[in-house]
């Protein structure tokens, strides 16, 4: 395994490193640790060994963050298959750049290392491993609601592009940033309840973004620019 770097959580030493297959069997343990302590299990689909098997065979990309010999999180980047479902579609990437887009993949961290901010820590980390000269953009869906998951991507500069069923029957948000491009200026704002599905939508075909969220009086808002 290659270490990226390390550092302290308290007093406790750990250690980033990109990961291989050798980790499959740490990564099912700690999905498994996570999906046991979260109130509603709709919100995080697990990977399958398949798929860990995908990333780490050289399509894509994972980061782990290792406490002695304890894999207590790690987070994941994929280069897709080029389908009718491909993201870069949602957000309007031409078909000849589709080959460029990335995907941001799974997050988890173990339950018993939150408050540390590893997951903002880690997307930093893997961003900086993302090899520019091969990918122009990074794409990721969340499930509405999900707010620890919508804070991560707008904390990275992530925006709402689409928000529509994929995968079969499951709605979701659509993410996506140019990793080159300049940051767009916007004109206009409106901002919309999270449960608003249809207002939303409809801002969306006319051209909006999303670029933010807030909580106000117990429901959550985002806020959608152009």
């Amino acid at each position: 395994m290659t270490n990226i770097t390390q550092g302290f959580l308290g007093e406790t030493l750990y250690r980033v490193q990109v990961l291989t297959k050798k980790d499959i069997p740490r990564l099912l343990k700690l999905q498994d640790e996570v999906m046991a302590a979260l109130s509603d299990r709709h919100t995080v689909q697990p990977l399958s060994v398949g798929e860990l098997n995908n990333i780490l065979t050289g399509n894509g990309l994972m980061i782990g963050i290792y406490v002695e010999d304890e894999l207590i999180a790690f987070r994941a980047v994929l280069k897709p298959v080029i389908d009718e479902e491909h993201l870069g579609r949602d957000c309007g990437i031409p078909d000849e750049e589709l080959s460029r887009v990335l995907y941001q993949e799974i997050s988890n961290v173990s339950p018993r290392y939150r408050g540390y901010g590893l997951q903002k820590k880690m997307a930093q980390i893997i961003m900086a491993q993302v090899d520019s000269n091969r990918f122009d953009y990074i794409c990721a869906t969340v499930q509405p609601l999900n707010i620890p998951s919508l804070k991560d991507k707008f904390s990275q500069g992530l925006m709402i592009a689409g928000l529509k069923v994929k995968y079969g029957d499951k709605l979701r948000y659509i993410f996506y940033k140019e990793l080159k491009g300049e940051v767009p200026t916007f004109s206009e704002a409106r901002a919309l309840r999270m449960s608003d599905i249809t207002g939303q939508q409809q801002l969306l075909k006319e051209g909006f973004l999303g670029t933010d969220m807030f909580e106000m009086r117990d429901h959550w808002f985002v806020t959608y620019r152009k």
